[in-house]
């Protein structure tokens, strides 16, 4: 029996199947207000009408200044939740279950006129404003922002909560030795930002909620830190109300000379220390969009879910696709029936 088409349940989240859309910015916003408009509608609503289990909807901030390019998402307004309800409900009716990521870029908040970080590192080897760093008041404050936006994200209908734990991005930046640097309670205890979001959220989504939690599982710039250290923090964030990590790596910087060659499944590895090191559901992400490597990656146990990225924006019926060829068999929606041959 195939394991992509197999069903998934997690709390009060069941999925379809194994396959998950992961967060891609499409930097597509119009007015520069944060608003989902009709590219990401037909964008996440058509990955549902194409089988995907979950779609996580790609980097929301939870600020303005916090994105990365003045055209990214964001869900710090009230007034925002509509557009977002709007894909919810069309994604619901073709049976997949959508997901939002809340983050905030940090030092790497493009357009913002001065970024803030957990330190004044700047991006080395990146033409970027350098940024500043936040206060103990305004570290405390941002919690809030994580804390609201989630609700709002409840308020919305999403199904699930990822926050951006990897790539380099604010809680990123708190986590990691070479980028936080500080002398405050946050400097001494480095999980302790993440620890406070995720404490933070969970106080503001449904208990039944699964939060999920995606991390860079080792850094690839110079003097970057390697799969201890990030277990350690996973650790942490696991008894904070982690129940699922979502296992990626780097992305925090230029790479040194420690990144491995970008070879089908190369962050798997990482994904299976994080499912038995820490026992919890994971997602592996990462040059899977060959259906029998997803396939055997699901089948080895090394994770129990598989993110498709560049598969899926290259073809929005991929799980459709994938589940034809590795099962033999495929439920489409009704009105693709004529077009399906099984041989």
């Amino acid at each position: 029996m195939a394991k992509l088409d197999a069903a998934f349940s997690l709390k009060g989240l069941e999925l379809k199947n194994r396959i998950v859309m992961p967060p891609m910015c499409q930097y597509s916003v119009d007015a520069e207000d944060g608003t989902p408009n009709e590219w990401h509608y037909v964008h996440y609503v058509s990955r549902a009408v194409g089988g995907a289990g979950l779609i996580i909807v790609e980097m929301t901030d939870v600020e303005p200044d916090g994105r990365i390019t003045n055209r990214d998402l964001g869900l710090w307004s009230d007034e925002q939740i509509p557009a977002y309800k709007r894909i919810v409900s069309e994604v619901h009716k073709y049976g997949t279950k959508i997901g939002i990521q809340i983050a905030h870029a940090g030092r790497k908040a493009q357009d913002a006129e001065q970024p803030v970080s957990a330190s004044a590192i700047p991006v080395a080897g990146e033409d970027l404003t350098p940024p500043r760093a936040l206060t103990t008041d305004e570290v405390k404050a941002m919690v809030i922002k994580y804390k609201e936006a989630a609700r709002r994200a409840v308020e919305a209908g999403f199904d699930t909560i990822e926050l951006h734990g990897a790539h380099g991005y604010l809680i990123h930046q708190f986590h990691s030795p070479g980028i936080n640097n500080r002398t405050d309670e946050y400097g001494h205890d480095l999980s302790l930002f993440g620890v406070e979001i995720i404490e933070a959220v969970r106080s503001v989504i449904p208990a039944e909620m699964p939060l999920i939690l995606r991390i860079s599982a080792v850094e690839y710039m110079d003097g970057g830190y390697g799969l201890e250290h990030s277990l350690e923090i996973a650790k942490k964030y696991k008894a904070a109300g982690v129940d699922v990590f979502h296992v990626s790596s780097g992305g925090e910087a230029p790479p040194g000379q420690v990144k491995p060659g970008n070879h089908p499944a190369y962050q798997v590895p990482f994904a299976r220390a994080f499912k038995q090191a820490l026992d919890v559901p994971v997602i592996a992400v990462g040059k899977l969009d060959d259906p029998f490597v997803a396939e055997a990656t699901l089948a080895n146990e090394d994770a129990d879910l598989v993110a498709v990225g560049r598969g899926m924006l290259n073809d929005p019926y991929w799980a459709l696709h994938a589940i034809k060829s590795v099962a033999r068999k495929v439920d489409p929606p009704v009105q693709y029936k004529r077009g399906i041959y099984v041989h």
